[in-house]
């Protein structure tokens, strides 16, 4: 096997590893908590934000299947974490938290996305901005 081949089955199981159970975290926090969780007391938020951070994780994996550039699955996948994290803040807001958690959150959220899109869009032209 190459070490190439190894590479790409890792990302893949590593990223699905961490991609599913967080969807599951933030689509169904309850079940989630019923089977894996071994820490009382049930708090909905925490696993929101557990599985807003494992989509990231795993999405930013996925990502490195489809490019090469450390940057832009960076931004990507952080960006991806970031939108479910503001989301899982607006779903949460009668759970506590500041009234700003869901601007700053969001508002990371889109500078994150704005720098991947601008890093593809680079990418896609073969600019120099690929290369800093």
């Amino acid at each position: 096997m190459t070490t190439r081949r190894f590479e790409t089955i890792v990302l893949l199981l590593a990223g699905l590893f961490f991609l599913l159970p967080g969807i599951w975290a933030f689509v169904a926090p309850h079940a989630f908590y019923d089977q894996l969780a071994t820490f009382p007391p049930y708090n909905r938020h925490l696993l929101h934000d557990i599985g807003a951070f494992q989509i990231g994780i795993g999405a930013a994996l996925l990502l490195a299947l489809w490019s090469s550039d450390a940057r832009f699955v960076v931004f990507a996948g952080a960006g991806a974490g970031a939108i479910v994290h503001t989301i899982s803040h607006i779903v949460d807001r009668d759970l506590g938290g500041k009234d700003t958690d869901v601007f700053v959150f969001g508002a990371l959220a889109v500078l994150l996305v704005v720098a991947a899109g601008l890093r593809w869009n680079g990418m896609q032209r073969g600019g120099s901005e690929t290369r800093t």
